[in-house]
């Protein structure tokens, strides 16, 4: 805190004896920190959106992943269906 004082006190008389800041170096502190805290706030909402980005990533590829799969199981059900569909027609004439 001491190099904030003797930095920053252009106008104050008392900052030698490490008195009240002035108005200018709390001016200089408080955009340095609201800098920091911006910066860190920014940085960890990218994070996160990040995060999430990569995750809905994932799930789009497991989603296309099933899709595959169902349409595969869906072909193999129409081939079974006019299987069966021809077997029923065969025992038809049969009779």
């Amino acid at each position: 805190m001491d190099i904030f004082i003797t930095l920053g006190c252009f106008d104050s008389k008392d900052c030698t004896g490490g008195g009240d800041l002035s108005n200018i170096a709390a001016t200089y502190i408080g955009i340095i920190i609201g800098a920091v805290i911006g910066a860190i706030i920014s940085w960890w909402i990218y994070n996160r959106q990040q995060k999430t980005a990569d995750e809905q990533e994932k799930i789009l590829k497991q989603i296309e992943v099933l899709e595959e799969k169902n349409e595969h199981i869906l072909e193999k059900v129409q081939i079974f269906e006019q299987n069966h569909d021809e077997m029923l027609k065969n025992i038809i004439t049969l009779e």
